[in-house]
């Protein structure tokens, strides 16, 4: 696995992601994280590339290393207030509002931001493919959604988030069209798909 770029340009720059955007329920989680400038992980990459056991043993990893890293959450209700895009911006925001350490500028995956009150950006597309900052907040944001809705199929285990995690998978959409949607799905997302009476 070819290594990422550790830094764009800056000293204390803070890598910023968010998971859990393209999902029916559950928040949005983003993540910040800030490195040291001799970090160095050959298996650290774009979470959505790597499995659960080599997500978990990187957040360790990142969690102990990094000179500062936090996550928030933006909830099912606020994406429906805010609007997807805004919520997983407003959670990047969050996220970096919350480090303990300030950086001097922050790297974003995607292409879409707005701007911070007081500390510079830059977008990058598939920045968690490029950039181990990126990367690192990639792997907390994802991990620990993950772990919020494991909790919530505890609660609510006829929609199988243990395995799909809100996502809209064919088993999550047949238990949509089974029970309704709970309180932690998103009423502005299109949650049934006419088509999949085809299927059931």
């Amino acid at each position: 696995m070819p290594l990422l770029s550790l830094k764009f340009k800056y000293d204390l720059e803070a890598g910023c992601d968010e998971a859990g955007r393209g999902c029916l329920a559950g928040p949005v989680v983003a993540a910040s994280v800030i490195l040291p400038p001799d970090f160095i992980n050959t298996e650290l990459n774009d979470s959505k590339k790597l499995n659960h056991r080599q997500r978990e043993k990187l957040r360790l990893i990142i969690e102990k290393e990094a000179l500062s890293w936090s996550y928030a959450i933006v909830n099912n209700s606020e994406v429906d207030s805010l609007n997807v895009l805004n919520a997983s911006i407003e959670a990047m925001h969050r996220a970096v509002n919350s480090l303990s350490l300030k950086p001097k500028f922050l790297l974003i995956d995607g292409n879409r931001f707005k701007d911070h009150a007081t500390i510079p950006h830059q977008c990058f597309v598939k920045g968690d493919g490029r950039f181990l900052t990126i990367a690192a907040a990639s792997v907390i944001a994802k991990t620990y959604r993950d772990d919020l809705m494991l909790k919530l199929d505890l609660e609510c285990p006829e929609y199988h988030w243990k395995s799909n995690k809100g996502y809209p998978t064919l088993e999550h959409r047949k238990a949509l069209m089974r029970y309704g949607p709970t309180k932690y799905h998103r009423r502005s997302f299109k949650l049934l798909n006419p088509q999949l009476e085809l299927f059931c």
